[in-house]
This record gives C-alpha cells, sequence and structure tokens, in this order.
C-alpha cells in the first residue's frame, strides 16, 4: 500500500510538472518566473526548480528561455522584425540577455542569424526549418573533430 501511494504521489507531480511545461509553451511571451510558476501547482520554488529539472534536464528558467529563443528565431527568419522588437515579442525585457542567451543557444548573435536566415534557400517547408534550427545548448553541440 506503500509502494502504490507513492506511485500515486509520483504521477500526481509529474502531472503537475507537466502542467507548468505546458504553461511554460503557450505563455512564453507572458511575464513569467518560478514562483508565479510554482504558485500555479501549489508547490515551492525550490521544490519545482529540482523536480522540473530532474525530469527534463533543465530549470523550468533555462526551458522557459529555449521556448521564447525559438520562436525567436521563427521571426528572425521571416526578416520583417528588428533584433530589438523580436525581443519583446518574445517576452523578453532586456535586449541584453535576450542578445546573451540568444548566442549562448544558437551559437551567433541574433543580428547575424537574422542576417544569414535572409541568404537560407526559399521554399523550406517550416517544418523542417524549425527542426533543423531548433536551438541547442552548448553542452549539448556536437564538437567538430580536429585532426
Amino acid at each position: 500500500m506503500n509502494s502504490l501511494s507513492a506511485d500515486a504521489q509520483r504521477l500526481r507531480e509529474l502531472t503537475l510538472l507537466r502542467r507548468v511545461k505546458d504553461r511554460i509553451d503557450r505563455e512564453y511571451a507572458q511575464p513569467l518566473d518560478v514562483e508565479a510558476l510554482a504558485r500555479g501547482v501549489a508547490m515551492s520554488s525550490g521544490h519545482l526548480s529540482r523536480r522540473f529539472r530532474a525530469e527534463y534536464g533543465e530549470s523550468p528558467y533555462q526551458y522557459l528561455m529555449t521556448r521564447r529563443i525559438e520562436r525567436a528565431m521563427t521571426l528572425l527568419r521571416r526578416g520583417d522584425l528588428s533584433v530589438t522588437d523580436v525581443c519583446f515579442e518574445v517576452g523578453c525585457s532586456s535586449l541584453g540577455t535576450f542578445s546573451t542567451r540568444f548566442t549562448e543557444l544558437v551559437g551567433m548573435p541574433p543580428s547575424v542569424y537574422r542576417d544569414r536566415a535572409s541568404d537560407a534557400p526559399a521554399g523550406l517547408p517550416a517544418c523542417i526549418s524549425k527542426q533543423i534550427t531548433r536551438p541547442i545548448r552548448n553542452r549539448e553541440a556536437v564538437l567538430p573533430v580536429r585532426n
């Protein structure tokens, strides 16, 4: 019976973590912080951060920034908005923080990404473009082999 209640508790907690993840996916452009996310599922911010990282491999803040950068990449590829406009459109309030995080995840500053995206082949389906341009954290990037 104790095992059953432990399993039920874990399932409940996973459901709450999924709720947080879904909220970040939906509301990435809104001002979100870990405290607000934790309040939404009746957890402490510390517990939410630890459990979220354990289940998804990154903190809620890192996940939020990844979603924002993914959306920013799409907007920058479109080419009709400035980097500053994109920054605020995706919910970042600091151009400096946005540029730093963008560079960390994508490997180049947003202005360089925007310029290179305009040189990309036309007609590439959006689903393929999104898949091959998905940001990855530097620790996940494959380093080139040097001879």
